[in-house]
Formats: C-alpha cells, structure tokens, sequence
C-alpha cells in the first residue's frame, strides 16, 4: 500500500494499533528501506502510555488508554486491547552526519522524504506578513531557520544553554499546530546556541493533537 507524496503524518492520530491506514504506513516505510521485518515494533507498555518504537524507520508511537484500560507493564504485542488504544503522539527521527560518536539514537532516520506537516490556518499577527501556508515539507537537511519562515515563531522554545553546560539541544513548540521540534549538531547546543540554532538541523519532530503539548 504505498503512500502519497502529500501524505499529511497527522492524520494517523487517533488511529487504533491494527487499523488498516497505520498498517499501511508502517509497510510503506518498510518497503523503502527494503526490510519487511520493520514492521514489527518493540512494545513498551505502561498503565498510562504504550510505545511502539520502529528503530529501523525511524519512527516510535505513542498509544494513550482509553474506555479506562490501564495495560500492564511489559505486555506483549498480543496482549494489548487494541480497541482501547489510540494514537496520540508521533516521533519522527532524524540522523545527524554531525552527531558525536555515542550520543546518536539508536533510532535510524526516518526514510520518507518530505514529510508533510499540515498548518493551523492562523492570521498573520503583522500587517503585512506573509499569510501561513497550509503545509509545510520537512526534509533531511531542512533548519531551524526554514521551520520558523514558514511556521512562524514558536509557541514555546527551550534548550541550549542551561544547568547541564548546555548538553541539552533546543527545542521549539508550535502548540496550534501540534508540533515540536528538537534540533541536533553543535549548532544546538552550548551558549550561543539560540545565535547558531537557525543553522541547526532538526533532530526529532514529534507530532500530537494540536492545541495540547507534548
């Protein structure tokens, strides 16, 4: 089942584990790095949340209990009530040729290029500002600076510079459009990071409900 180009990564919110347009996805990407046992994800459950991590893809989802369903911890794949799932959170992994040996994920990047992210259609705060467009393409080597040209400024950042000498890269938070975005190399990180971060490549995108935060 492939999966267009125009492909919007938010519509698979709210989708159950064994629906059929997840399915799809999932053996869309497994088919572009050529490897079929891709798709079988390692299951992590909690009371609270079920993670499904594709380290291949470069993919981890996030299931939120519903209907008062409280998973056991360590439960396996066919143990789970999928009906009692949903979809509420989406991270989407990128490699950084940059990265320090030893700090990467062991996440691989995620294979589908651009990837889509649909855009509230929020008014321009300025007079003569540009109107937001209704999509944004997301590509490997895409920066902090093309995310803010056309998303606008972020509705929460952090990182860079802090208590851990600046180890922690910085992030922002498009809120209305449910969307976050941490930036990896040396450009994200230490005291000028915010100077250096609109050179910075984006690390992981993670996607949630909009209006809600991660």
């Amino acid at each position: 089942m492939a999966v267009p180009p125009s492909h919007d990564i938010k519509q698979l919110l709210d989708l159950h584990p064994s629906s059929n347009e997840l399915a799809g996805h999932i053996s869309a990407l497994a088919a572009l790095v050529s490897k079929p046992d891709s798709t079988i994800p390692e299951v992590k459950s909690y009371s609270d949340a079920v993670y499904f991590n594709y380290f291949v893809l470069g993919l981890s989802l996030l299931f939120k209990p519903v209907n008062g369903y409280k998973p056991k911890t360590g439960l396996k794949r066919e143990e789970l009530r999928d009906s009692d799932l949903v979809l509420d959170g989406i991270d989407i992994y990128n490699v950084i040729k940059l990265s320090k040996p030893g700090t990467a994920k062991p996440f691989a990047a995620y294979p589908m290029s651009p990837l889509v992210l649909s855009l509230s259609s929020q008014p321009p705060e300025e007079k003569d500002a540009q109107p937001r467009p209704s999509q944004f393409e997301v590509k490997s080597e895409t920066t902090g600076q093309e995310f803010v040209a056309s998303m606008g400024e972020p509705d929460r950042k952090g990182g860079g510079a802090g208590p851990s000498s600046g180890s922690i890269g910085i992030w922002c938070e498009w809120s209305k459009d449910g969307v976050m975005v941490e930036f990896g190399g040396e450009e994200s990180r230490g005291p000028q990071a915010w100077e250096r971060g609109k050179d910075a490549v984006w690390k992981v995108i993670s996607v949630f409900p909009p209006g809600g935060s991660t």
